[in-house]
């Protein structure tokens, strides 16, 4: 009866583009290509090349 809606197509803001490593929609990294949500960025950051200053 009711048929199963499609996701609207995004071309701005939080919902245009899903994090590359675990597909979230929140905060996303876009800066050098990167395209990584903040938590995903934190874990794999190290490993990119990107060294912690405190």
């Amino acid at each position: 009866m009711s048929e199963k809606s499609t996701r609207k197509i995004r071309l701005y803001g939080k919902g245009s583009s899903p994090c590359r490593r675990c597909g979230s929609y929140g905060p996303i990294i876009h800066s050098y290509g990167l395209n990584l949500c903040r938590q995903c960025f934190r874990e794999t950051a190290v490993k990119l090349g990107f060294k912690k200053y405190s």
